[in-house]
């Protein structure tokens, strides 16, 4: 028996990095999955081809989460594709790495539309969906280490990915007597496009692994497992919590 046989999970931000990873992770583990993407059409064919591969059904659905219209469409959509939506991983993010004293109105607004407004109205669809459903769900969303240690270019992206896992944790309160579990994962420096030009510097690259007990950065395939058992029966007593998944970085602290 597959960890997610007979679920249906959705991901945002799919068409790259951990999102595509964790859909077709999902697929591998037995889940039909829709995902939604921006911009990367492209990226998006890929995913879904991923997910076919696994013997799965799959569905993109094109949107920015930025606009709270999105989220609904996307639910409702990705329901009438697939039948139901058992399992949110709100994934969708951007850090346009910028200083703090010059940060440009539009870059700090557009980080929190992207990663906390368009997190918030995903996962308040999918557990509007859910509870519709009436057999209960899995909601996670992909916060960060950010969320939990400063960054001198975040200081418009570390405050969105605390608030997404303050809202898994108020949501879990709320959403409980629903069945539906709330939980975060904590990613610490994985390999995505979101920093490809910052650890282009080999010295800061190596400086980056050096601080990880486990030797190595991530890579978007590390974040498969802690969310299919995050989303899985396997974590059923699980919510309101958070999962780092950063080599150990966060604890190194001497």
């Amino acid at each position: 028996m597959k960890l997610l046989e007979g679920k249906t999970v959705v991901v945002t931000g799919a068409s790259t990095g951990i999102g595509r990873a964790i859909a077709i992770g999902a697929a591998e583990h037995g889940a039909d999955v829709a995902i939604n993407y921006a911009r990367d059409s492209e990226g998006a064919v890929q995913c879904v081809a991923g997910i076919e591969a696994h013997g799965r059904r799959a569905v993109a659905i094109q949107g920015d989460v930025a606009d709270p219209a999105t989220a609904t469409d996307f639910i409702a959509r990705a329901a009438k594709a697939l039948g139901k939506v058992d399992v949110m991983v709100s994934n969708a993010g951007i850090c346009p790495f910028h200083g703090f004293l010059d940060m440009p109105v539009e870059t700090f607004e557009r980080t929190m539309r992207v990663n906390l407004h368009g997190g918030y109205y995903m996962c308040q669809a999918a557990a509007r969906q859910m509870v519709e459903q009436g057999h209960g769900g899995s909601i996670i969303a992909v916060s960060s280490i950010s969320a939990l240690v400063g960054g001198e270019f975040q200081t418009h992206y570390t405050p969105t990915k605390a608030g997404l896992h303050s809202l898994m944790q108020s949501a879990a309160i709320a959403l409980g007597r629903h069945a539906i579990r709330c939980n975060s994962l904590l990613p610490g420096t994985i390999l995505t496009e979101i920093n490809k030009e910052d650890l282009a510097d080999e010295a800061k690259r190596r400086y980056m692994e050096g601080r990880v007990p486990l030797g190595r950065l991530g890579v978007p395939e590390d974040m498969v497992g802690p969310a299919v058992f995050l989303a899985s029966d396997m974590a059923r007593y699980v919510t309101g919590a958070a999962l780092l998944v950063d080599g150990g970085a966060f604890v190194n602290l001497q």
